[in-house]
């Protein structure tokens, strides 16, 4: 990993959107304080492209497509995205799977969460999950003590073994059916929303992330920014991303938005 002063003025004017993680990412401590928020609206002001790629719930994603500085996010690890349209006041929600499909997959859910739930003590239904749609959170530090790495590596395990995908993220092990993430969605997106083939742009773009369930972004994006706590993870981090922020979390997307930031504005000098 780079140092973010690595990241050429060149390279950074060519970037025309940002995606990135919420939580440990865009949060500190569990909170969004406002110099993070205030970055996201610097960068929708500068006309910068701002997606959230999250593990957090349908619920909470319908909030931040409507109310925050975003041009669509994508959840529950890429179960869907969801776009608001503020000139029609439409909200588009686009699911990898039907309904039904996820009716069913709810109910199966619900016997692995109990397996989980009594293999793995001190671990917990992730807060949030009455508000998903298509996946199984489980806490192992957000509202519970902290789990040790073996804990969490357990709840990874027994998820798989149940059939399931599964991803360690700074707070939860989500767990889901099929094969989508949150990068596959993503790519989704941008073609649906936004004509955009991402497979042949994605150095127009930025990514910034923090944790392991990150990896496939930090591998894809060329200009994969990591919050300096994603050295916490070590080597459970199977790709690293380009570069690194000297910050922790929403101070290091802050700093990366606005080293983005500056260059569009050198441009415009």
């Amino acid at each position: 990993m780079r140092p973010l002063t690595d990241f050429t003025v060149a390279d950074r004017r060519l970037v025309r959107g940002l995606f990135f993680d919420i939580d440990d990412t865009l949060t500190t401590d569990g909170v969004l304080r406002a110099d993070a928020y205030g970055a996201m609206e610097c960068l929708h002001d500068a006309r910068i492209m701002t997606i959230p790629l999250t593990g957090r719930p349908a619920g909470w994603c319908d909030h931040i497509a409507r109310m925050w500085p975003v041009d669509g996010v994508v959840g529950e690890n890429g179960a869907f995205y969801f776009r608001y349209d503020r000139g029609s006041r439409r909200m588009h929600r686009r699911f990898v799977d039907d309904a039904a499909t996820r009716a069913r997959n709810r109910e199966r859910l619900a016997a692995i969460r109990q397996r989980i739930l009594e293999d793995v003590p001190g671990c917990a239904v992730a807060a949030d999950q009455h508000y998903r749609e298509a996946d199984l959170a489980i806490d192992y530090c957000e509202d519970v003590p902290p789990l040790d790495g073996t804990a969490v590596q357990r709840i990874a395990e027994l998820m798989r073994s149940a059939g399931l995908t599964a991803k360690i993220s700074s707070i939860h092990v989500n767990g889901w059916f099929g094969s989508h993430d949150k990068l596959t969605t993503t790519r989704l997106l941008m073609s649906e929303c936004f004509g955009t083939d991402l497979d042949r742009a994605r150095s127009e773009f930025a990514f910034v992330g923090d944790s392991p369930n990150d990896a496939p972004a930090f591998a894809y994006f060329p200009h994969a920014i990591g919050v300096a706590n994603v050295l916490d993870f070590g080597a459970a981090l199977p790709h690293p991303p380009a570069y690194i922020a000297r910050a922790r979390c929403g101070a290091g997307f802050r700093e990366a938005a606005e080293y983005i930031i500056a260059a569009r504005t050198e441009e415009k000098q």
